[in-house]
């Protein structure tokens, strides 16, 4: 199922529940196994990679290794302890969700920007999955054991996800998204003037060799996995436009990957720098101007605005849309008033 990590807890090695496993590259130089370590997992510090070392946590091609282990190409590097990784211990949490559609098979819901969507490395509480565990008994969980799950926004995406409440909806729906048949449109706003009125941007897309926070295009097509996103400009803001995005895979960050690839990277995207001005003029009052943009729209411009699918048990198609949120709102109008004025 592409929409979702298949990767769960690995228990086996005397009790020893896997939390990370990477495999070195063919171009791997040998590198210590803290500082390889340091370079994969987010917001690891070498001290505590270093004390998992001495605990006998760290693993290379099955073997207990020490810190200054030279990790080398095509090594299998694991990190192991006694407790499951902390995504699996969930907790419910009296959240409050705005359902926008629910039946006995599945619901909709409108997630707000900021709320994690399942429990990860930083982010162990306060996630959509916390909150539908409070509200719902028994959902079905996913192949990587996330209860109700489908498909996934980042953290800092605003938008629609549809959530299953049965194991026939869960499968159901799984292979709509593998298949290709769900619909899912997005809202964004880019840097720059996007030329073509439309366009359909193709690219492998896979971890960055050297960023391992992001994710990059491959060209050849050897690395990564297939993407395939089409856009269409709705507005020209001057140096900003609002577009609509189309998915037809749903890799990690495709959206965000795609727009930086074809030179127009989502306005206040933090990760993949467009939290500084791309496009503009050298002015005082024109870097203010962006500043407060950026202050009121704190993170990336993107919306799950539309979500298409057959209904599991019904077979109707079910199409619903929301309204873009209040941030991405101000945000566009203060670009029109400006572009609206440059032009005078």
């Amino acid at each position: 199922m592409q929409d979702f990590n298949t990767e769960g807890p690995d228990e086996q090695d005397d009790e020893l529940y896997e939390h990370y496993s990477f495999t070195a590259g063919k171009g791997q130089e040998p590198l210590r196994v803290d500082k390889f370590l340091m370079n994969f997992i987010e917001k690891a510090t070498r001290n505590k990679i270093q004390q998992a070392a001495k605990n006998g946590n760290i693993q290379v091609n099955g073997a207990v290794v020490k810190q200054n282990y030279k990790v080398k190409a095509d090594d299998v590097v694991r990190v192991l302890f006694e407790h499951p990784p902390y995504e699996f211990l969930l907790t419910p949490e009296d959240i409050p969700l705005n359902i926008v559609y629910e039946d006995d098979t599945l619901l909709v819901v409108n997630k707000p920007a900021g709320m994690v969507v399942h429990p990860g490395h930083g982010n162990y509480s306060g996630t959509l999955i916390n909150a539908l565990i409070y509200h719902f008994e028994n959902l079905p969980e996913n192949s990587s054991g996330r209860p109700g799950l489908v498909h996934r926004i980042d953290k800092d995406t605003s938008g629609l996800l549809v959530v299953a409440k049965t194991e026939a909806a869960m499968t159901h729906l799984a292979k709509q998204f593998f298949d290709k048949t769900s619909e899912r449109e997005y809202i964004a706003i880019v840097w720059g003037n996007v030329e073509a009125e439309s366009g359909t941007v193709e690219g492998h897309i896979g971890r960055h060799p050297k960023n391992r926070m992001q994710n990059t295009v491959y060209e050849d097509g050897d690395q990564g996995k297939e993407a395939i996103t089409h856009y269409a400009v709705l507005e020209r803001l001057g140096y900003v436009t609002k577009i609509s995005c189309k998915l037809e895979t749903g890799r990690t960050h495709q959206i965000r990957v795609h727009m930086k690839y074809i030179g127009h990277t989502l306005f206040n995207d933090e990760r993949y720098g467009g939290d500084a001005i791309l496009k503009g003029t050298t002015f005082t009052k024109y870097k203010q101007f962006v500043d407060n943009c950026f202050k009121i729209l704190p993170r990336q411009a993107l919306h799950a605005k539309t979500l298409g699918f057959e209904h599991p048990k019904t077979g109707d198609w079910m199409r619903f849309d929301s309204e873009l949120p209040e941030d991405m709102v101000a945000c566009i109008e203060k670009w029109r008033t400006y572009a609206k004025h440059a032009m005078e």
